[in-house]
């Protein structure tokens, strides 16, 4: 079958204007001019590459309207010589003001560093001549095709991903892949993360001593225990972002793939294509993690230009279809499958590793790239990886629309040339305009929201982190609650510009798998600022709560905010299933999700809550005389904290007294110990007006337990019905912010 390749645009925006007159008094013109930069593979009815297509041959269109292509330039690829281009230093270590600009100056394109801190100084020519010269219009700077025919590289160590054996193996192979898988053609990049922010260890050279030199200082072993404890951190830039930026980053996939789009934002300020290694030991979603944020990572990589290659350092694994000594082993035909939920036995590597892989094949195939796991040569993966670049266009017009109005547009090209009518073409079909939200009128503002939700590239401005629960209310009816957390910091930038206060939009939608609406909601939550520091601030969270009440089944959110002064928005969306527990299960306990928390609060003193005269309200399990549970979200907690567990037992087996009894434990595993268990707590009342409801419930001051990693599990044993069950969430535990009373887990809050 023949290979397809897929390459994506890269959308550059440029401002010109304060060009003073010669009359009289100062005039100043302004005008806002976006160049668009399209990078198409054309390739024959063989799947060879069409290398003699003209600028005349090409035709764009954006939403319709015919526009005039203003560069060209045409990457030959498959050279095997070329000038080298001398090694370039960072001038300053890169720290966390990540600016990736896509409207880079042309001067500051040779550096990736200068992409980072903009007082870097250009590169200094690559190799071949000049390129031909790019018509632009009178009084714009010039674009720059800053490699001419050069294959750009970038490899990313994620040693967060890795364990120490892994680091050490991948940092050997790195460096025997520079000294001898290196082509002439190649210019390389070396980028690392362990716990901080994303470094340039190196910027794009062929210089094979420096890209080997860089790859000798990883600091081995940093990274591969994200188990101590972590603050928060500076959230003072927009752009930064560090793994320690706050609990938002925690137990969930969002900080490895916030690095993979910081990366491609870093990669951007070149218009060329751009492979991006993806050195990792894997991405395991927990079930909780925002999908928003995926299909973010891969539409940034899209938009600059970059197909990333996930290469898997754990190489060929294998485990024993039952499991290993160090987990239980599964039943039924989990035994030979290794169920996901438990991650035992079954596949090449394990349910692990193949869960692990899922995320970044997503990354490898949405982006043109491709993964490659399960060979200990990792060698092999570097040199596809490398060479699945292939010789392209590059073409680019000013857009006719300048309007700042934030909305997508389609970008299509057509080859006029009769004997490449027939062509198969790749590029990117469309880009977002630049917004100017102080511009936005109310209804302009309640289009931007409902054209998000449409939206397939779903806008993360704003960190959002949400919880979706499901408990059984009657047969066919379960009350999903959303609990929404949004770090205060995000409204900080309102406070500075001296606002008393701010307004928040919230809107979202739940379908379910005919994609048939079945639940909606639509608020706006003001948010006073006067009585708070920014210090307070920055370490602050707003909880926002609402609910649906549906039938079981599979279901997508989506879920959308919008701070109303600088308009930044956030996406959450998650796809999840509500099972049908009413049906008679012999051998199962039937439960509700597992909630844990920290904070009980009145229903009346919620910052940020829907429709609080809700009808839905009165059904939340999660609220009980006048207290309502907050869940914790991110899961991560301080020892100076308490922690409430809340679940639900259904249709237990009732006695000969028709009473139900059944025994609850909490238990606290750090790795394979066991670290804390409370007593056994007995249950036998329902819930009012719940039907045969059980509410579970502990109280477990985290004074007791050390800071670090633990999984809390619940133990559930029906006595009368000689069933066994349990219910298990990762938690973080961080350093008290003071003193805490020692006191051993409890049922009840």
């Amino acid at each position: 079958m023949m290979k397809k390749a897929v390459v994506f645009g890269l959308v550059f925006c440029l401002s010109f204007g304060n060009i003073q007159a010669q009359q009289s008094g100062p005039v100043t013109f302004t005008s806002n001019t976006t160049l668009v930069i399209i990078d198409v593979t054309v390739k024959d009815k063989s799947g060879k590459v069409m290398e003699d297509l003209k600028k005349g041959d090409f035709v764009i269109s954006e939403d319709g309207k015919t526009q005039q292509v203003a560069v060209f330039d045409f990457q030959k690829l498959d050279i095997e010589t070329a000038t080298p281009v001398p090694a370039v230093k960072p001038d300053a270590k890169p720290d966390a003001k990540l600016e990736a600009k896509a409207a880079a100056p042309a001067s500051s394109a040779g550096s990736m560093s200068a992409a980072i801190v903009q007082t870097a100084q250009p590169a200094p020519s690559a190799a071949k001549a000049a390129p031909a010269p790019v018509e632009s219009k009178p009084g714009t700077a010039k674009p720059l095709i800053r490699y001419q025919d050069r294959r750009l590289v970038a490899m990313l160590f994620d040693m967060s991903t890795m364990a120490i054996p892994d680091q050490i193996r991948v940092q050997k192979t790195a460096v025997d892949f520079i000294k001898n898988g290196l082509k002439p053609a190649d210019l390389v990049t070396i980028l690392t993360t362990t716990t901080g922010p994303l470094e340039v260890a190196q910027d794009f050279t062929d210089d094979r001593d420096a890209l080997e030199s860089a790859v000798k200082k990883f600091r081995i072993g940093e990274g591969s225990d994200l188990s101590g404890s972590l603050g928060a951190g500076d959230t003072s830039d927009d752009n930064t972002f560090s793994a320690d930026q706050s609990e938002f980053d925690i137990f969930n996939v969002d900080k490895k793939l916030t690095t993979i789009e910081t990366s491609c934002k870093m990669l951007a300020s070149f218009p060329e294509k751009k492979a991006l290694m993806y050195f990792s030991g894997g991405i395991s979603q927990s079930g909780t993690d925002n999908q928003a944020e995926l299909l973010k990572a891969v539409n940034v990589c899209k938009k600059s230009n970059v197909a990333i290659d996930p290469i898997d350092v754990r190489g060929m694994t294998a485990s024993a279809p039952g499991g290993d000594a160090g987990s239980a082993s599964g039943s039924g035909k989990s035994l030979f499958t290794g169920g996901a939920s438990t991650g035992a036995g079954g596949g090449r590597g394990g349910a692990a590793n193949d869960t692990s892989q899922e995320t970044l094949s997503t990354l490898a195939a949405d982006t043109g790239g491709k993964l490659f796991a399960e060979d200990n040569d990792l060698t092999v993966g570097l040199a596809a990886a490398r060479d699945d670049i292939g010789s392209y266009y590059i073409l680019g017009y000013y857009s006719t629309n300048g309007k700042t109005d934030g909305k997508y547009r389609t970008v299509a090209v057509k080859l006029t040339r009769p004997d490449a009518v027939s062509a198969k073409m790749d590029y990117r079909h469309g880009y977002f305009a630049e917004k100017d939200f102080g511009k936005f009128t109310a209804a302009d503002k309640d289009d931007q929201l409902q054209q998000a939700l449409t939206l397939g590239d779903p806008i993360t401005d704003l960190s959002l982190a949400a919880e979706v629960n499901y408990f059984r209310l009657a047969r066919d009816r379960y009350f999903v609650p959303l609990s929404v957390k949004i770090p205060g910091s995000e409204i900080a930038l309102a406070k500075t510009k001296g606002n008393a206060k701010t307004d928040l939009d919230f809107i979202g939608q739940l379908r379910d798998n005919k994609d048939v609406m079945k639940g909606q909601v639509a608020d706006t939550i003001t948010i006073q600022l006067a009585q708070s520091s920014l210090t307070e601030l920055n370490n602050r969270t707003i909880a926002y709560d609402t609910g649906f009440t549906v039938p079981p089944g599979s279901y997508k959110l989506k879920f959308l905010t919008r701070e109303n002064e600088t308009g930044k928005m956030g996406t959450y969306e998650r796809s999840f299933v509500i099972p049908d527990l009413f049906p008679e299960q012999p051998s199962t306990i039937k439960t509700s999700s597992i909630v844990l928390s920290s904070q009980l609060q009145s229903t009346k003193g919620a910052l940020a809550k829907a429709d609080p005269n809700s009808k839905a309200a009165d059904s939340n399990p999660l609220v009980e005389d006048g207290q309502q549970l907050v869940p914790s979200i991110t899961r991560v907690f301080r020892k100076d904290q308490n922690l409430y567990v809340y679940m639900e037992v259904y249709d237990p087996t009732l006695g000969t007294d028709q009473k139900p009894s059944v025994a609850a434990i909490l238990t606290f595993f750090r790795g394979k110990n066991k670290m804390s268990e409370s007593q056994p707590v007995h249950l036998d009342s329902f819930v009012p007006q719940r039907g045969q409801t059980l509410p579970v419930r502990f109280q477990v001051p985290l004074s007791t337990l050390p800071t670090g990693v633990y999984t809390c599990q619940i133990n559930l044993i029906d006595e009368n019905g000689h069933k066994f069950g349990f219910q298990r969430a990762e938690i973080k535990v961080l350093p008290a912010a003071g003193g805490a009373a020692t006191a051993a887990p409890k049922a009840g809050f």
